[in-house]
């Protein structure tokens, strides 16, 4: 019989009765988990307890109040330091020497000869001070107490009792031994208190210039949200903006370049300091480093604006606070003042706010306008706030033509003579045609005598890159659209450009992603006040505004498309701009469509019943002058004849634009309508003309009966 093996477990059952056993494989029970030693326990809670977020933040805190004291009492030692010796005068002279300015640095160098003299007067000074103080010493006391006794003999001869000639004196020796007692109860907890005092004096000096490592911080200054701007920082975010002449001079500078900074002030709702750059250093090597620069000051590009202010070898910095410009502005002066007016010559419009803060308010008197910018960033919002403002004053008349066709102008209804809105090539003809009457009623004011005063006519032509891409042709095939000789409307705008602004006639236009083909170079160089808001490149840039704008810091293809929604760096001389600079970012107020239609409601309430035309007749077309004279009426119940004569013109300047008050009695002589005067005027009334046109109207049926 071969050897049986058997697996047997710990506590095995007897079998029940005998069997024959079979070899099986013996398998050893799964050894128990070995338990964890106590050591190695209290590690890993150790470790996790110093790891935690909670320990390493009460850490942190604990060192940045110790180290707060220690860099406070190294400020205060070298504030000491600079006020008894001539160091500062050193480090000033040589950061002059550094930038090149010789002159400064002989200046420093003669005041710090001067204060060594000061000096060492007041050394040799001290020399003779303790004797010159014991003689003043002895001469006070002499005269004190012959004083006090010859007051101490007045109140005996006065009190007759000889008792009293000591009494002042014995006063003043008890008020001393008062003084003795004080010192001795206060001496002692002073000299305890003392050195905390002083701790806690370092401890506010150290905090307050945050005089700690930077690990040490708190964790928004450590990663900069929020962080001030200090002379410092300013200083270390030149020197890393990796301009080798810069970094050198700043580390040659004695002072470690703080004296090329200005003040810094407060700006609106970021700070603008002045940095002279130091010989070598150009200044569009430092406008070429915004991003960069930005980053360094710990912020985002678009909160960083560069630009060279009228001294030489200097660029201007204007830092927004972080987040500052996410928030909007206030509603518009036109919207809060409902007794707001306009005056076209004198007057400013309300636009907005400069980065400062301030109120932005541009001039409109004789100055053509361009505004450009991406699609969807506030272009026809901007330029209808100045079109409202300005529509408050009664003076001034209105042709829109709104290519868009969303009807964004739809409340200058009854207030614009002319007033076309939409898409097509046959809008564009017709926006064409308006501006070409412009022409003529532009040559018709440069015919007038001298000296007379034209009242303004503002043309409008928003998303004016449809009519310069238009591809249709007259029947003369004259093209309406592109920038050739015969181009229509791009003619007509250069005339207007050339000559209108001396009649008060002007061209105001919005454009949308300009380029050369869609915005040509004769075109946006014709306006006086040039606009842009968030643009794709610098080549836009410098369409939209002129070179030397944006040589001067211009940037309206920095700004973020999407978010800096309404913001327009304008380049006119009819906005406040500061000295030596080109151009000003201003950030517009928005009036939406509800409240554009209450300041349009004011301003026709302004206005005796304008009627506005939504199309231009053409050549060759059929006219009758009865029926066009009533249609120029609208609610109008009366007009003086050159209200007519010019409304005709404006309807169709080639059957109407050379009529006279004799052509005009000419046509309403014979049917009861004839002008007649009223307050001393000639005028015609709507109502005679509608009688004239019924009775027209019955003759000619019966006529024809």
């Amino acid at each position: 019989m071969s050897e049986n093996v058997v697996h047997l477990h710990k506590n095995p059952e007897p079998p029940s009765e005998p069997a024959t056993v079979t070899a099986l494989r013996v398998v050893p029970d799964p050894a128990p988990p070995k338990p964890v030693p106590l050591w190695v326990r209290s590690g890993r809670a150790v470790r996790t307890a110093v790891t935690h977020e909670t320990t390493r933040t009460t850490a942190r805190a604990l060192a940045r109040q110790t180290l707060y004291v220690v860099g406070g009492a190294r400020i205060v030692a070298r504030r000491a330091w600079d006020g008894r010796t001539a160091a500062r005068y050193e480090r000033y002279m040589r950061t002059a020497e550094a930038a090149g300015d010789f002159e400064a640095a002989a200046e420093w160098e003669e005041r710090g000869q001067r204060f060594r003299e000061a000096r060492h007067r007041r050394r040799m000074d001290l020399l003779h001070s303790p004797l010159d103080a014991a003689k003043g010493a002895a001469v006070s006391a002499g005269m004190g107490i012959g004083g006090l006794v010859l007051l101490g003999i007045a109140m005996a001869v006065a009190t007759k009792d000889p008792t009293e000639v000591v009494t002042p004196l014995m006063a003043v020796i008890r008020f001393i031994n008062l003084m003795i007692t004080i010192v001795r109860v206060v001496w002692g907890p002073a000299i305890t208190i003392g050195p905390f005092l002083a701790l806690l004096a370092l401890w506010s000096v150290g905090a307050h210039q945050q005089a700690a490592p930077q690990w040490a911080l708190p964790e928004r200054i450590r990663n900069g949200e929020g962080e001030p701007i200090t002379p410092s920082i300013v200083v270390k975010a030149l020197r890393d903006l990796g301009i080798p002449a810069l970094r050198k001079a700043i580390q040659e500078m004695g002072d470690a370049g703080a004296s090329m900074l200005s003040p810094i002030v407060i700006a609106g709702c970021g700070v603008e300091v002045d940095v002279t750059l130091p010989s070598g250093v150009s200044t569009n090597e430092v406008q070429g480093k915004r991003r960069k620069l930005a980053e360094n000051l710990s912020r985002h590009e678009h909160e960083v604006f560069i630009t060279i202010p009228q001294a030489a070898r200097t660029v201007r910095l204007w830092v927004a606070d972080s987040g500052a410009l996410d928030e909007p502005i206030g509603p518009s002066p036109l919207v809060t003042d409902e007794t707001l007016t306009a005056d076209y010559a004198k007057g400013k419009a309300p636009w907005g706010q400069d980065l400062r803060g301030d109120a932005a308010a541009l001039s409109l008197y004789q100055r053509h306008l361009l505004i450009t910018g991406l699609s969807n960033q506030g272009k026809t919002a901007a330029l209808r706030a100045l079109a409202l403002w300005l529509a408050l004053d009664r003076s001034v008349e209105f042709w829109i033509g709104d290519l868009k066709g969303l009807k964004d102008w739809r409340m200058f209804e009854g207030i614009a003579s002319v007033l076309i809105m939409g898409p097509t090539d046959d809008h564009v003809i017709q926006v064409t045609e308006m501006v070409e009457n412009g022409v003529e009623e532009m040559n018709r004011r440069l015919q007038a005598p001298p000296g007379t005063d034209f009242p303004p006519l503002i043309i409008i032509v928003d998303e004016a890159q449809v009519a310069f891409m238009c591809p249709a042709v007259d029947e003369e095939k004259r093209p309406y659209g592109g920038s050739k000789a015969t181009s229509r409307y791009f003619t007509a705008a250069r005339k207007i450009h050339n000559q209108g602004r001396a009649v008060n006639v002007l061209l105001w236009q919005g454009t949308q992603d300009p380029t050369d083909q869609n915005l040509p170079k004769l075109v946006r160089e014709g306006a006086h006040t040039r606009a842009a808001l968030a643009l794709g490149t610098e080549q836009q840039s410098r369409m939209a505004l002129g070179d030397k704008a944006v040589n001067g810091g211009a940037a309206p293809h920095l700004l973020r498309q999407g978010l800096d929604k309404g913001t327009v760096v304008v380049a006119s001389d009819g906005i406040a701009i500061p000295a030596g600079q080109s151009s000003i970012t201003v950030r517009t107020h928005y009036i939406d469509d509800d409240a554009a239609a209450e300041i349009a409601e004011r301003a026709r309430r302004l206005r005796a019943g304008v009627t506005t035309l939504h199309a231009i007749e053409r050549d060759g077309e059929e006219h009758d002058p009865l029926a066009d004279m009533f249609s120029v009426f609208g609610e109008t119940q009366r007009l003086v004849t050159q209200d007519v004569l010019k409304r005709l013109s404006a309807l169709n300047p080639d059957a109407y634009g050379k009529w006279t008050f004799a052509d005009l009695r000419r046509v309403l002589e014979g049917t009861g309508a004839e002008p007649y005067k009223s307050d001393g005027r000639m005028v015609v009334a709507r109502d005679r003309l509608a009688r004239a046109l019924a009775n027209r109207d019955e003759t000619g049926s019966a006529s024809a009966s």
